[in-house]
């Protein structure tokens, strides 16, 4: 199965590419999102029933879970991808979708537009889809938040996930790092940092002692780091600080060191007399480690020989996608499967283009083998 003469053109990717990145789509923005599920729903078509918009604290989201319920659980099939990008409204005016030879470029082209409309490419060249589900979220690029109970919903139907995040030099993932992200809060008392700076207790300065602590839980050997982000402290320059906070964002190959850094992060406690600490977060993606991958690589790399595409090779990344989610659940999940190119949440992302034809064909075949 792949393309040929009379099959889906790489053209009319390319145009339904801009349609899509014409769409501003920031992370829960209704009426954006809306918009992109309408044009989705266009391009399915009937083939995988009717949809449902599914809206949580106001964000939508768009489920084919229609699978034919005959379908034995084992060989049902989510696709999995989100509409929503890291770009904020106004920035198309100023970086509209663009091809230049085999480089399409625009905000959300690469993360991950492009690997929404090859599903629906895929879709449509795989034949029988009545073992397939679709899950769209609009709000993964800011944690999943409020679409994490469908993803997990949906993928615990099926007997596998393909997640339609781009590829990393064509390259599929089998391994992501978990997240986890914490806020640390420091209490202090404020007072006049010229006349009695000694009655005060200093939030910054009791941050400044935790900000060093809090960089020593990372373990380099492990691939886990700890990294603090942002911080911020006091009202005015002359007042000792009352109030101050540093967000932590830690990432681990393994669940056991997100739930290490997490226990030594609660065990903290003050080092100047009279200051408060106060801590909250959690893990919100758990790792996609690379035994819930591996057979469905062994499947890619079957279809590949057999369609006569390039050999498929693996990669792990540090970033988080809704496939830890779904592998977390203990369901297979292979992620990566969208097409090459670079740049993600930067100005200048863009997508390389010829590798459309095969990854539609490598997707389409996954789908095919799995059909009842």
């Amino acid at each position: 199965m792949s393309f040929s003469s009379g099959s889906t053109p790489p053209e009319r990717f390319t145009r339904r590419l801009g349609q899509l990145v014409g769409i501003e789509t920031p992370s829960g923005r209704a009426r954006g999102l809306n918009d992109a599920y309408d044009l989705l729903e266009t391009w399915a078509g009937g083939a995988l029933g009717r949809p449902e918009r599914i809206v949580s604290d106001g964000v939508p989201h768009l489920y084919w879970g229609g699978a034919d319920p005959s379908v034995p659980k084992s060989r049902r099939v989510l696709l999995l991808g989100h509409a929503d990008t890291v770009w904020p409204l106004g920035t198309l005016a100023e970086n509209p979708f663009e091809v230049s030879g085999a480089r399409a470029t625009g905000p959300g082209v690469f993360d991950m537009k492009a690997g929404l409309v090859l599903a629906f490419e895929a879709l449509a060249l795989a034949g029988d889809v009545s073992h397939v589900s679709v899950v769209v979220s609009g709000d993964e690029e800011c944690g999943s938040i409020t679409s994490r109970a469908l993803v997990e919903e949906a993928a615990a139907a099926c007997g596998a996930v393909l997640v339609l995040e781009p590829s990393e030099g064509g390259a599929l993932k089998t391994a992501r790092k978990g997240v986890a992200q914490y806020r640390l809060g420091v209490n202090g008392r404020a007072a006049h940092a010229g006349l009695e700076p000694h009655n005060g207790v200093n939030a910054l300065v009791e941050l400044a002692h935790q900000v060093l602590t809090i960089r020593d839980l990372a373990d380099r050997d492990r691939g886990t780091t700890v990294t603090p982000t942002v911080g911020g402290a006091g009202t005015t320059t002359n007042t000792v600080p009352e109030q101050a906070f540093v967000d932590i964002d830690v990432r681990a190959w393994e669940r056991a060191e997100l739930e290490r850094v997490e226990q030594e992060l609660r065990a903290l406690r003050p080092r100047e007399p009279g200051a408060e600490l106060a801590f909250q977060g959690s893990v919100n993606r758990g790792p996609l480690e690379r035994g819930m991958s591996v057979g469905l690589l062994g499947s890619a790399r079957a279809v590949a020989e057999r369609l006569g595409l390039a050999p498929v090779t693996e990669t792990s990344v540090g970033g988080g996608s809704d496939g830890n989610i779904t592998a977390s659940l203990g369901v297979p999940t292979l992620d990566g499967l969208g097409p090459d190119g670079g740049g993600a949440h930067a100005r200048h992302e863009w997508v390389d283009l010829s590798s459309v034809r095969d990854r539609t064909s490598l997707v389409a075949g996954l789908l095919a083998d799995r059909a009842p």
